[in-house]
């Protein structure tokens, strides 16, 4: 028997391809999409307005896997974290937020696990501390925002996402392919309709998957993290500054914001007596100096595995400060879910 397509990872056109395979009206496939995309249908007989022959075309060559929650977890402060597990029993997670809007708009942000575990050893977290297994597939990457639509919807009927950042466990660039896929499924006119514009991909650095991403002509927001002004701090956190030292990165990350005409977002983690003293706020402006670029400021969230501190506030006003009189811009993140540990590098895909 040959494999099912996961259904969840196929775009418009390849539906409708499967239709006209099978000698059925190509149409039919847009409106299978959707109720699969937008109304987040999590079984085949939940699809209204199609016949027994589109139907057993379905069933025949594609399967439909929901997600399966083995916990969620509700912060103090609203922001909600799933632990999932796979088809094939791996684990991963997905962290929801809600932001009100003081400084920017209303917005539900879904954080994205783009593979089981990670490889890349960033010595500050926590899914970097576990056992790399697998990439995600498209369909698991979509899987995320379905399923948790489907759940809050429960609770909030017109619920939405709005915002997307891949920065969830494991590495983006290196699962590529898959999410790309996925930015195009839940962009679709027929699906989420989630804008390019609110979405945002992370790196740790990776140079040649940044300029194959710099020729996908999509609208999105690159985020690279840094976390270090200079190569001899970044080799301590991030195993990857050895194969792709500043020298090699910076270049191309102002190649990517002059060809796309997007800012750049760079990612800081302040780590107590490591990155954040005045100098290292100077030598960071001078790095970035040409660059139309954010400077993503991030208090470090403890886990149990590191034994790295958070900087002090002060000192990490101070190095905004210095950021602010070298006219780079800066802004401090929102800490949300650090009590169920669903904050920035917190994610380990277990229970609690």
């Amino acid at each position: 028997m040959k494999d099912k397509i996961d259904i969840r990872g196929m775009m418009p056109e390849e539906l409708a391809e499967l239709m006209l395979k099978n000698d059925e009206k190509k149409f039919r496939g847009l409106q299978v999409f959707s109720w699969i995309q937008k109304k987040n249908a999590q079984d085949l007989k939940e699809i209204k307005n199609i016949g027994i022959r589109t139907r057993k075309i379905l069933e025949q060559n594609i399967r439909l896997s929901p997600l399966k929650i083995v916990q969620s977890l509700i912060s103090e402060d609203g922001t909600r974290k799933y632990l999932w597990e796979l088809a094939d029993e791996e684990r991963i997670e997905t962290v929801y937020m809600h932001h009100e809007g003081e400084r920017t708009k209303t917005r539900n942000t879904l954080c994205l696990s783009t593979q089981v575990g990670c490889p890349m050893k960033c010595s500050f977290c926590a899914t970097g501390q576990m056992n790399f297994s697998r990439n995600l597939s498209a369909g698991e990457i979509v899987s995320q925002v379905i399923d948790v639509t489907r759940h809050m919807q429960a609770e909030i009927p017109d619920f939405k996402v709005q915002n997307l950042v891949y920065m969830g466990m494991g590495e983006p660039l290196l699962n590529l392919a898959n999410v790309i896929k996925s930015i195009r499924i839940l962009n679709s006119p027929e699906g989420q309709q989630i804008s390019q514009r609110r979405i945002t991909v992370s790196t740790c650095g990776l140079v040649p998957k940044i300029k194959e991403l710099m020729s996908e002509d999509l609208d999105i927001v690159l985020a690279v993290s840094l976390h270090a002004p200079n190569n001899e701090i970044r080799e301590r956190l991030m195993p990857i500054n050895k194969e792709y030292p500043l020298q090699k990165l910076i270049p191309v990350c102002r190649e990517y914001a002059n060809k796309t005409g997007r800012r750049i977002t760079f990612e800081y983690v302040m780590i107590k007596g490591i990155n954040d003293a005045p100098e290292h706020a100077e030598q960071l402006a001078e790095l970035l100096v040409n660059i139309n670029a954010n400077v993503n400021i991030i208090p470090i969230n403890e886990h149990s595995n590191s034994t790295y501190k958070r900087s002090p506030k002060e000192r990490i006003k101070a190095f905004v400060d210095v950021l602010t009189k070298k006219s780079v811009q800066s802004v401090i993140r929102e800490e949300k879910g650090s009590d169920i540990a669903a904050a920035c590098g917190q994610l380990a895909g277990e229970e609690r």
